[in-house]
């Protein structure tokens, strides 16, 4: 069994996920509306993508920029969708109002995901508390992952913050991979692998035109040799 350190991306569409599965993706993000830093895409977006590549993919659950949940059983209707549709992983996370996390309302979504694997993203980058935000979580079904920077602000701020996370993996709370992601670059990725994080995240970073542009397999290839220590 492969050990190898993941390298997600993030995909609007079909030809995004080909690119990124030809430069070494492991798995992919999908999305829409990355202005709003990435929405729950169409439902013939993600059964595009699906027929295109055979990787993973994992769904945004999130309806409006923010981390606010807004109208949860839209989106427990909009999951319950996906799902039919063949989703089975997925990405969500919400707070409430005084930073805390929304746990009714990821309590509500998680319950239609009936155990698939999910991601807490980056709103744990905007929690009041973060080791409050871990441990009201522990034990939910299907929490494998915290996608973070360790700082609202990016991984250059957050670095002291995700090797101090790193270094308490396996306790209460700390059990789920760190993707690492925002703001991420190639030069952080010998310290981060060295503290033993084995997820990276990329948007941007595999889009050598901006976002305008479509993910290019060269860019996704440069980082799988960078995470591969190559």
């Amino acid at each position: 069994m492969s050990t190898r350190a993941v390298l997600e991306v993030i995909a609007l569409d079909a030809g995004d996920a080909v690119a990124a599965q030809a430069g070494g993706a492991d798995r992919l993000e999908v999305v829409t509306d990355i202005a709003a830093d990435g929405l729950t895409p169409p439902t013939g977006t993600f059964t595009a993508i699906r027929t295109a590549v055979d990787i993973d993919l994992r769904v945004m659950l999130r309806l409006a920029d923010g981390f606010a949940a807004g109208d949860v059983e839209r989106l427990v209707r909009t999951a319950r969708e996906l799902r039919a549709a063949g989703a089975g992983e997925f990405v969500l996370g919400f707070l409430d109002a005084h930073g805390g996390v929304d746990l009714a309302a990821v309590e509500r979504i998680v319950a239609e995901l009936d155990g698939a694997p999910w991601t807490f993203h980056r709103a744990i980058d905007r929690a009041a508390d973060r080791d409050a935000l871990r441990k009201q979580l522990d034990g939910l079904p299907g929490l494998d992952t915290f996608l973070t920077a360790g700082s609202a602000a990016g991984v250059d701020d957050g670095l002291p913050t995700l090797l101090a996370e790193a270094a308490r993996r396996g306790e209460p709370g700390y059990e789920q991979r760190l993707l690492v992601g925002g703001g991420l670059r190639l030069d952080h990725v010998p310290s981060l692998l060295a503290a033993g994080l084995d997820g990276f995240h990329i948007g941007g970073a595999a889009r050598p035109d901006g976002w305008s542009g479509p993910v290019s397999a060269a860019a996704v290839a440069e980082w799988r040799r960078a995470i591969d220590g190559e």
